[in-house]
């Protein structure tokens, strides 16, 4: 395999990963702000973001945090949002497993929702791409993205106090989920998960430290293997 054909992967990536560039500034700068404002140092607000690298479980541990939460019930609640990166390694598993140990640690710090997206979409359409080319791809996506959520982290801890209040940045957050669930509802499965997180999630609205939320996820997370269960 030549080295220009790698090459013509990873810039194929790239180029599909860049419409989420205008998801992930936002949003980063979003963290960015809120951490800030919720009391925490830039250091740490850096450290939340390079160690964790997962926008939405911060963004619920930072919520838990500002309710004085219980460790306990603060890490529990990342560690529920951030399941979903289990599912996401096994999907994509059968497609990069057999790249080498650092590669796969580099592999899973760097599979996040819009990497995971766009490359198992890419993997599942072209199963026949050899392993380089599919670690291309995913190199591809990731560098875009990686980086400036890193760095709209920091502006956004070092300038939030400059962005107006009536800019309403927190709109990015659904939106970038809207955009990376919809086309992901291919089945009755997909559709009876989303359905049930929303309606239990709805339902619970008054159970204290948003606790209502992890309840919905797990009760769909259930809902959605017991009908593939059935349907296989």
């Amino acid at each position: 395999m030549s080295s220009s054909t790698v090459k013509s992967h990873y810039f194929r990536g790239l180029l599909m990963a860049l419409p989420f560039v205008i998801v992930v500034m936002p949003f980063a700068l979003l963290f960015g702000v809120v951490a800030t404002e919720a009391g925490l140092p830039l250091s740490q607000v850096m450290g939340f973001s390079v160690l964790v690298v997962a926008g939405a479980s911060q963004f619920a541990a930072l919520q838990f945090m500002s309710d004085n939460a219980p460790v306990l019930v603060v890490l529990a609640s990342a560690l529920a949002v951030n399941l979903r990166m289990a599912m996401y390694s096994a999907a994509i598993t059968p497609h990069l497993g057999g790249l080498s140990l650092r590669s796969r640690m580099l592999v899973s710090y760097f599979l996040f929702d819009q990497s995971y997206a766009m490359a198992h979409a890419d993997f599942e359409a072209t199963p026949h791409r050899s392993l380089a080319e599919k670690t291309a791809y995913f190199a591809g996506v990731t560098t875009p993205i990686a980086p400036l959520w890193f760095a709209f982290t920091y502006i956004g801890a070092i300038v939030g106090d400059l962005i107006p209040a009536d800019i309403p940045l927190d709109f990015i957050l659904p939106i970038a989920f809207l955009a990376m669930v919809a086309p992901a509802l291919r089945t009755i499965a997909h559709i009876a998960t989303a359905a049930t997180s929303i309606i239990i999630a709805l339902a619970l609205f008054w159970v204290p430290l948003n606790l209502g939320l992890l309840i919905a996820a797990v009760i769909a997370m259930m809902v959605g293997a017991e009908i593939e269960r059935r349907m296989a």
